[in-house]
């Protein structure tokens, strides 16, 4: 171990000789400064503001989510799981969500923008019977499978029983 203690006081011998105290601190400064344009870059920086951001599901009403007029509900077709013990985005106890679904495209009229949005069967749990949904909003042809949305998604779980539909923002649609 003592080479490397020989090495170590060498290196920092050699350090300390060639450079200033002045050239230290504008190290520093440099690496301050180029960090803070670095921060907004970091996808920590980006989860951290959009946490505090309001999203649409945090100001709409109850009356709202459980309406098939609300807007991320266009392409729905079965009962809203929001008025099944649920919420817009997850099932309720005793269903699980089917881990394939179908896609629409809303829009939004609060923002003005088009949002991808993915629609899941929650299965395990008789049907609710409540708050059916029976939007046709660019359906596709049952021969395009992964669009139709007169399938029973729930065939992909181990209990084939449907309950309700979640829907789910995937990100935003072209404009």
């Amino acid at each position: 171990m003592r080479w490397l203690d020989q090495f170590g006081e060498a290196f920092t011998r050699k350090v300390a000789h060639q450079s200033s105290r002045r050239s230290v601190l504008c190290s520093i400064s440099k690496a301050l400064v180029g960090s803070a344009f670095i921060m907004p870059v970091l996808p920590v920086l980006r989860n951290a503001n959009a946490a505090t951001a309001k999203t649409d599901l945090d100001v709409a009403t109850e009356e709202e989510l459980s309406s098939c007029d609300y807007w991320r509900y266009c392409a729905v077709d079965g009962f809203l799981c929001t008025c099944c013990g649920g919420s817009a985005t997850s099932c309720p106890p005793g269903s699980e969500p089917s881990p394939i679904s179908w896609v629409g495209t809303c829009h939004n009229p609060k923002d003005g923008k088009d949002y991808l949005v993915s629609y899941h069967d929650c299965c395990g749990k008789t049907a609710c019977d409540r708050c059916y949904c029976g939007g046709q909003v660019r359906e596709r042809p049952g021969y395009e499978f992964f669009l139709h949305n007169d399938v029973n998604w729930c065939m992909a779980n181990s209990n084939t029983i449907y309950h309700c539909t979640v829907s789910t923002i995937v990100g935003l649609g072209k404009n």
